[in-house]
């Protein structure tokens, strides 16, 4: 038992260092240096890869859109990566998904020349102390101009670039204050961390969040989606549907047998020992923290 504390106090560890933005995880998927990896979605729209989380960018007469702007080492590189594209100067508006840093410290380089967008909830986060007790994060209150300026409750509609974009509110799911972006002409979702492509998430249940509720979200966006939609998860590569649906399954699933567990009298620990089924091993493969921490996050989720 204590050797299970002890590995697991070393994969929190690093899951902290990872997002207080020191470190890189998911190499396949992220920038090792202080750059980013841009792919083309449509004639306009694009995904940015750098450390933190997956950014959207639209492009056009009417000025650039981004969405997220990762974490604040990242700042340099992102100005000139937006260079490309008309530059900085043209950037009108910076949506945040949610609070995390590894998708909003870039507000404090963004917020000069860009109005920033967000969930009511995300503002009131970033105007306060917050800490996220699991990795020993603490995030202090962000400056004024890397505050969104326009925040919504349910739903916010913007009209940029000849694209119709829904900012979609969906409560409960990796936080209190997530926003799912929908590109209703182009056919491109930006989930957030809603979505970890591929890996077991970070769900952040002492701010909101709830795998069970996020489960429930997902399954809201599935019934708004197609198979050629193109998806931008908050971690991971470009996904589509098919994806999102495998995704929402491994909640599903991975939640019962934890649940199932549970109701056999079976504590935490004795869970996080035992495991899941084989089946999840390449979700815990491809993500940034072992089995045992993401049972703990089921077990938070169902507590809470």
């Amino acid at each position: 038992m204590k050797l299970l504390k002890s590995k697991l106090a070393v994969s929190l560890a690093a899951l902290s260092i990872l997002f207080a933005g020191q470190i890189n995880a998911g190499d396949e998927h992220h920038e090792k240096s202080l750059s980013f990896k841009s792919t083309k979605l449509t004639d306009n729209i694009y995904m940015l890869q750098g450390k933190g989380g997956n950014l959207g960018l639209l492009k056009g007469d009417d000025g650039l859109l981004l969405i997220d702007a990762d974490y604040k080492v990242m700042s340099d590189a992102l100005k000139s990566e937006l260079g490309k594209y008309g530059g900085v100067n043209n950037l009108n508006y910076l949506i945040n998904t949610h609070w995390h840093g590894d998708h909003t410290q870039g507000n404090k380089a963004l917020g000069h020349h860009a109005q920033i967008i967000a969930h009511d909830n995300v503002r009131t986060r970033l105007l306060t102390t917050q800490e996220i007790k699991l990795l020993k994060i603490v995030s202090k209150p962000y400056p004024k101009h890397a505050l969104p300026a326009i925040t919504y409750a349910k739903r916010l509609s913007l009209h940029i670039n000849n694209e119709d974009i829904e900012v979609v509110h969906f409560p409960k799911g990796h936080t209190d204050g997530d926003s799912v972006v929908f590109f209703k002409k182009a056919n491109v979702v930006h989930m957030g961390d809603h979505f970890f492509s591929g890996m077991f998430p970070f769900v952040d249940v002492d701010h909101g969040g709830n795998v069970l509720n996020m489960a429930k979200n997902i399954s809201v966006v599935l019934g708004m989606v197609n198979n050629k939609t193109k998806i931008i998860p908050g971690h991971g590569p470009l996904s589509n549907k098919a994806e999102l649906q495998a995704f929402h399954d491994m909640l599903i699933n991975t939640s019962a047998e934890v649940t199932n567990m549970k109701s056999q009298g079976l504590t935490l620990e004795e869970i996080q020992a035992k495991g899941l089924s084989k089946k999840w091993a390449k979700w815990e493969a491809n993500s940034f923290f072992p089995t045992k921490v993401w049972i703990g996050i089921i077990d938070g989720s169902l507590s809470n």
